[in-house]
């Protein structure tokens, strides 16, 4: 899909399917010429009360413009469109534009004052390029897909035209990275194995202009990754840890790291999971496939910063020489750790990953891991929750979220929490039992990250649908990118 941005005036319009954002229950004034040209038939669809106040209502009907038959959508936004209203009439506004039968759609912004045209533009185009993406790799006989190719924002004639551009290849790119982390996400684990993560985050690499560099087991065993080769020596699929540079900041300004968590297949290992929706186990690499994502996206919109991608990959398999409850494995920090439950296996990669982390010599440090059933049940798959040794990185992370409408929950991290992850045998356990369990989670990942600036994104919740709807989100990348954009922003204002 193309976009393009038109300083025309609204009656001008010249596409056959066209979207007109509206406030409220008036006509923006914007639109009075092209409402005209229709002899008042806009005004009289908006004024016939089937379009409802609540932000994300669409109308679609057909009128007559310069002598032709025109298919009109309007859209609401709402009186005063908040992030998350905003997002949710932009992927209204998508749907109703690819349910269309043309090849190219006008979306006329002659918007009410006090709504930003390029936030709008931003969301229209990251939803339209998120809603129209298909899974459909393995079926015979796909549904057609949307014939919608061109589309063309129609601007005020005096309108920043170089400034929603630049809002516009924001939000393709935020939405083509929550594609690519949706397309790892819904491939089979016979398919998307550690082997094919790399294989794609090579193809990124030659694709995006960045450093890859793949470690196999034998790197691993030298580096003394005992614990996260002790989830993956179930397994026939070798593990690998994916290693991605993307430096395009101040020459030697420290990178923000961003590992990911990287489980092709979570079987449960020895400490196996039910049968029941253990086919959705697939998307335990999710945290994995968002840092891919969140990287292609930084590269497209060429942000000045310098930024590294961390992925611990593997499966967790039950084996005669798998992982055992009991077990004592020695993570890469030289931690001891007693495995209580091999189900309880993210944490044990992500030790070793962040441990090898901190050779990059990081100002900050994210790590996105489907990690505990458990904030399912504290926050459900609204929020991804969110943990932090450091309060100005919570503040920014939690500030991103709401400027996207990609939602973050601030957790406790306290100590009182660690005593719950003591062991008799060893310097910690690996769970802490029932209570507070992404908590304890969180707070064994505190142990090897005491080094440097930390937070963890726990997206077990809204990493994945299920039901009718199942499938990938592509959530977290809106809320990274905005993070990692508006760091590029303060650096850029520092510097002048």
């Amino acid at each position: 899909m193309e976009f393009s941005i038109n300083p025309v005036s609204p009656e001008k319009a010249a596409a056959a399917h066209l979207l007109l954002p509206v406030a409220g229950d008036k006509l923006p004034s914007g639109l009075q010429k092209l409402d005209q040209a229709t002899a008042g038939a806009l005004g009289a669809l908006l004024a016939g009360g089937e379009l409802t106040a609540k932000a994300g209502s669409v109308l679609a009907s057909h009128v007559t413009l310069g002598g032709k038959l025109v298919r009109v959508v309007l859209l609401q936004l709402g009186e005063a469109p908040q992030a998350a209203d905003l997002r949710s009439a932009a992927t209204a506004g998508a749907r109703a534009l690819l349910a269309g039968k043309t090849a190219d759609a006008d979306v006329v912004l002659a918007l009410p004052k006090g709504i930003d045209a390029s936030e709008t533009v931003a969301a229209l185009a990251q939803a339209l390029v998120v809603e129209e993406y298909r899974f459909d790799d393995f079926k015979s006989n796909p549904e057609p897909r949307p014939a919608l190719t061109q589309v063309n924002f129609a601007v005020a004639p005096k309108a920043d035209v170089a400034g929603l551009e630049a809002a516009v290849a924001r939000g393709a790119a935020v939405g083509r990275g929550m594609n690519l982390t949706r397309q790892l996400g819904n491939l089979p684990a016979n398919v998307c194995t550690p082997t094919y993560l790399a294989d794609e985050a090579v193809r990124l690499g030659k694709q995006q202009g960045l450093k890859v560099q793949v470690l196999d087991q034998p790197e691993l065993e030298k580096l003394g990754m005992n614990s996260f080769l002790a989830v993956a020596k179930g397994s026939v699929q070798p593990p690998k840890l994916i290693v991605l540079e993307y430096r395009n900041g101040k020459k030697g300004a420290k990178p923000v790291v961003l590992v990911g968590k990287g489980i092709t297949f979570d079987s449960g290992g020895i400490s196996l999971k039910p049968g029941e929706g253990m086919d959705e186990m697939k998307y335990d690499m999710c945290g994995a496939a968002t840092v891919l994502g969140t990287m292609q996206a930084a590269a497209q919109l060429a942000l000045p910063i310098n930024l590294v991608g961390v992925i611990a990959t593997c499966e967790n398999m039950p084996a005669g020489n798998a992982n055992k409850p009991g077990d004592i494995v020695k993570s890469m920090a030289g931690l001891s750790i007693e495995v209580l439950n091999t189900d309880a296996e993210g944490r044990l990669i992500l030790c070793d990953a962040l441990t090898y982390a901190a050779r990059f010599e990081p100002e900050t440090v994210v790590d996105i891991a489907t990690l505990t059933g458990a904030c399912i049940i504290a926050l459900g798959h609204v929020a991804t929750g969110l943990y932090a040794n450091d309060e100005p990185l919570a503040a920014e992370l939690l500030q991103a979220a709401e400027h996207t409408g990609d939602k973050a929950w601030r957790l406790p991290l306290w100590d009182d929490y660690q005593e719950q992850l003591k062991s008799n045998f060893a310097d910690l356990a690996n769970i802490g039992g029932r209570p507070a369990g992404s908590v304890t989670a969180a707070c064994f990942l505190a142990r090897f990250t005491k080094d440097y600036r930390w937070a963890h994104l726990d997206i077990a919740g809204t990493a994945w649908k299920s039901g009718a709807a199942k499938g990938a989100t592509g959530r977290p990348v809106p809320l990274l990118v905005e993070f990692l954009a508006e760091r590029a922003r303060h650096a850029a204002k520092k510097a002048k």
